[in-house]
């Protein structure tokens, strides 16, 4: 038997490696990817996981620095989320939404207790696609408008509404699904379409688009405006100071709900409960998944403002899911908040995002010449990669595939080789390693992504 080390230092076995070939088999012979060419694709076998390490069938362990979607904020196999799963499962495994039910009025009341103040209702969906099309859903409905206001650069999730109000290319095999979708530029300084030369000049200017925008559209057709807190998977795009204000300013102005998609950055990821906490932002829906509980169990949500909630308190909200607020899935989140308080989950976050991360990747921009530029907040960071300083050329290609994306292709090999599993998207590297990561292992993580970016400068360097 294969044995792999945990983090205590003892030595536990593997499933024997031939068991590897027939989980190959069984993948490759009736397991259907998502976003893939079937054929093109080789997924890796994963034997176990524990804390920010996940190991393969011969004993190879690699550091977990893209908790696996920016879900697993918790780790591998939390004891506390894997206890609570247990005893939940031994006393109630499920029951329909429409009773009430202790751990997920409980997971609601601690939600509640941590958004901003005036959300105080929770609408408990299986993931964070489903939390924004149920979003999108509610301010219709709350409006009688249609249109809903997205940026580009963003991703709101695969089923409809919330694909067509994405922005990135998984939309395009997509699109038309819902005909009120609008896009509109948000924030991005490096890459500016505003022409902009400080941060302030892109707020001010990106705020000037999105109004011009909605009056061009008519704000009394505007149900909604959905933004990324911090955008995602489309760059880390830390908002600028005051442009998350603005947003809600002019949703105030022209009486559109403003919905904070924290699918991602909720629960810690910025080192904070919610992502809009620092950023002095009051939205009327936030919406959230992933980090909740660590994806152990799908669960995601809707935290609604008293004022909306106040609406369907006589009018019924046409909308319903036969798993809302699954008892296994809100056990792990409510032992996922207490996780949080007895661990100082947040206040680590921030001391090693600001005393770490930071400043080993800022180190980057002054020794690499494929990194073009550093950003993000807490456990959640992206290097965009140039292949030339000045002109700001990506590395690769937007959108690139096959040998177009090679450089960044050879960036993650040299990564993983050297035990670490990055996260990468275009011509971006993003940090986002679980929570509860040792800071040991983190700056060893750090130390293969930095040396492996060497593959990246023979490219920039022509």
């Amino acid at each position: 038997m294969t044995k792999f080390t945990d983090r205590h230092g003892s030595s536990r076995p593997l499933p024997a490696p031939e068991a590897e070939a027939q989980v190959r088999a069984d993948d490759r012979g009736h397991v259907f990817h998502s976003w893939s060419a079937q054929a093109l694709i080789d997924p890796l076998p994963v034997a176990a996981g524990e804390g920010s390490t996940f190991w393969d069938y011969e004993g190879n362990a690699y550091l977990d620095f893209s908790s696996q979607l920016v879900n697993l904020n918790l780790g591998h196999q939390h004891p506390d989320l894997v206890s609570a799963i247990q005893q939940q499962a031994g006393r109630l495994a499920t029951i329909q939404p429409s009773m009430a039910n202790d751990v997920r009025g409980e997971l609601a009341r601690l939600i509640s207790e941590v958004a901003p103040e005036g959300l105080e209702k929770v609408f408990f969906t299986n993931g964070g696609a489903e939390a924004n099309e149920y979003a999108v859903r509610m301010a219709r409905q709350f409006t009688g408008r249609r249109k809903v206001l997205s940026m580009y650069r963003s991703y709101h999730g695969s089923t409809s509404t919330a694909i067509s109000l994405t922005g990135d290319p998984r939309r395009w095999a997509n699109d038309t699904v819902d005909s009120g979708a609008v896009r509109f530029f948000g924030p991005y300084l490096y890459r500016s379409p505003f022409h902009a030369e400080t941060p302030e000049q892109e707020a001010e200017r990106a705020l000037a688009h999105l109004e011009q925008t909605i009056q061009l559209e008519g704000p009394q057709t505007i149900a909604a405006i959905i933004v990324e807190t911090v955008v995602g998977t489309n760059g880390v795009l830390v908002p600028p100071p005051g442009y998350l204000p603005g947003v809600r300013e002019l949703c105030d102005r022209y009486g559109i709900v403003y919905v904070a998609d924290e699918v991602m950055v909720g629960f810690g990821r910025l080192g904070e409960w919610f992502g809009i906490d620092a950023f002095g932002a009051l939205p009327d829906l936030i919406t959230f998944a992933k980090g909740v509980n660590s994806g152990y169990v799908p669960l995601g949500g809707v935290v609604i403002s008293d004022r909306i909630a106040s609406a369907f308190d006589t009018m019924p909200f046409a909308g319903g899911l036969t798993y809302s607020g699954h008892p296994l899935a809100c056990a792990a989140g409510v032992a996922t908040f207490e996780v949080f308080r007895r661990d100082g989950i947040l206040e680590r976050v921030r001391d090693l995002g600001e005393r770490v991360v930071e400043p080993t990747l800022r180190s980057w921009a002054e020794k690499h010449p494929s990194v073009g530029d550093v950003r993000g907040l807490g456990l959640f960071w992206a290097v965009e990669l140039v292949r030339d300083g000045e002109t700001r050329e990506p590395l690769v290609p937007f959108n690139a595939s096959g040998a177009d994306a090679a450089p960044m292709g050879a960036f993650a090999a040299a990564a993983k080789k050297a035990g670490v599993w990055p996260f990468t998207h275009f011509n971006r590297l993003h940090v986002a390693p679980p929570l509860v990561i040792g800071e040991d292992d983190l700056v060893r993580g750090l130390t293969v992504l930095d040396e492996a970016l060497n593959v990246a400068d023979e490219v920039a360097r022509g």
